[in-house]
Order: C-alpha cells, then sequence, then structure tokens
C-alpha cells in the first residue's frame, strides 16, 4: 500500500517537479481541519493510482518558501504536477470523485 510521502522545500525539486509520473501535492498544515479531512481520501488515492500518480504531502507552516512560490492562499490545496508544470489546482475539501477525475485527466 502506498502513501504520500512527505516533502519539504529544499527536496521539492528533486521529489515533485523531476519526477516521471504526474504528482499530487497536498499543501497542508497540522492545526487545519479540513485537511485532517482529505488526508484519508489523498491516502486511499495514493493506493488506487500507485504507480500512475507520486503523491507527497507538504507541510506549509515549515515550508513556506514552496508555498509562496505557488501561491498557496488557502489549504488545504491540492497541485497536480505534470512534467514539473501545475496542471490542477483543487483548493478545499473535495470529495473523492472530483479528486480522481483531476488525476485521470492529468494522466491523459
Amino acid at each position: 500500500m502506498s502513501k504520500p510521502i512527505e516533502v519539504n522545500d529544499s527536496e521539492f525539486n528533486q521529489v515533485v517537479l523531476q519526477a516521471k509520473t504526474p504528482v499530487l501535492v497536498d499543501f497542508w498544515a497540522a492545526w487545519c481541519g479540513p485537511c485532517r479531512m482529505v488526508s484519508p481520501i489523498v491516502e486511499e488515492l495514493a493506493s488506487e493510482y500507485e504507480g500512475k500518480v507520486s503523491f507527497a504531502k507538504l507541510d506549509v507552516d515549515q515550508n513556506l518558501k514552496t508555498a509562496t512560490q505557488y501561491g498557496i492562499m488557502s489549504i488545504p490545496t491540492l497541485l497536480i504536477f505534470k512534467n514539473g508544470v501545475p496542471v490542477s489546482n483543487i483548493v478545499g475539501f473535495r470529495p473523492k470523485a472530483d479528486l480522481k477525475r483531476s488525476l485521470d485527466a492529468a494522466l491523459e
């Protein structure tokens, strides 16, 4: 079973931007209630899309550089990167079906 990996500012470029597969990055914080609601959905998707999409989590409180670089103003924000470029931006809690549609679009 695959789980999202924790990334930080220093490894974001290597882990996310240079990835061979699309990467969903969950921008979150420990104090954020909706972040805690979306986390189990992201974990389920990580298992369902294992081998096709990578999953990462970035704590915005600990990694301000990357959060600022991508204009993260509200959390949770889920960005899907493909070939190092964000191709989907999902802000706030969304049902699993919405996230799957975004992931499937990134895989096309």
